[in-house]
């Protein structure tokens, strides 16, 4: 099986949502300078990138990001594509998924976008709550998408997060897909084991089935 990496890079300028801190890397010791080795300074927000959003995200109660099930986040997954004119992924844009369908990935307009330049865009394509439903209703319990965010509603109190995240599904963002066909994949995602986090910055993969 061929193995795609399906993650965003890190690195400073990359795209971050608008509010988010942005990631930077500072040199602490460098072996050109006369240092033993090289080192640096990491910081970032904890949704930088190719990120898990966990249910503490938006519930007060919720799971953290160390106490999410690694097999919700690692198994068999179903990647969707939708059309270059689709605006947003709603319920009729996901008719074919079968019940069942535990991961559902979602390749839209923005991977080809992105796979041009890596820079944030406000026109992104996102989730709609009536397609959030569905896929809820038929099994899902991760979703993820190549968009910093699965809503495009920010205004409205994040229903689709609310949504989804209330109901256990955890959501997966910042995917790189450009070039990725729809079908069946495996996918392995670890996110890094904050204690207590609000999201993890995570290694994503897709293998063929």
């Amino acid at each position: 099986m061929g193995t795609i990496d399906v993650s965003m890079p890190l690195f400073e300028g990359m795209p971050s949502f608008p509010g988010d801190p942005p990631f930077s890397a500072q040199p602490v010791a460098r072996l050109r300078d006369g240092g033993p080795y090289n080192l640096s300074l990491l910081s970032f927000g904890s949704h930088a990138g190719t990120h898990l959003d966990p249910p503490c995200h938006f519930l007060p109660d919720g799971v953290a990001v160390d106490g999410l099930d690694l097999d919700v986040l690692n198994g068999p997954c179903r990647v969707v594509a939708t059309g270059p004119n689709v605006r947003a992924v709603s319920e009729a844009e996901l008719s074919t998924v079968p019940a069942g369908t535990t991961r559902v990935v979602l390749r839209t307009a923005n991977s080809a976008r992105w796979a041009h330049r890596l820079e944030f865009f406000e026109d992104y394509v996102g989730l709609t709550l009536d397609g959030a439903r569905r896929l809820a209703d038929r099994g899902a319990r991760l979703i993820g998408i190549d968009s910093l965010s699965i809503e495009t509603d920010l205004l409205g109190g994040f229903p689709v997060h609310r949504e989804l995240l209330g109901r256990g599904i955890v959501i997966l963002e910042g995917l790189l897909l450009d070039g990725v066909e729809p079908g069946s994949y495996e996918l392995s995602c670890l996110p890094l084991p904050i204690r207590g986090g609000d999201g993890g910055p995570a290694r994503a993969v897709l293998y063929r089935r």
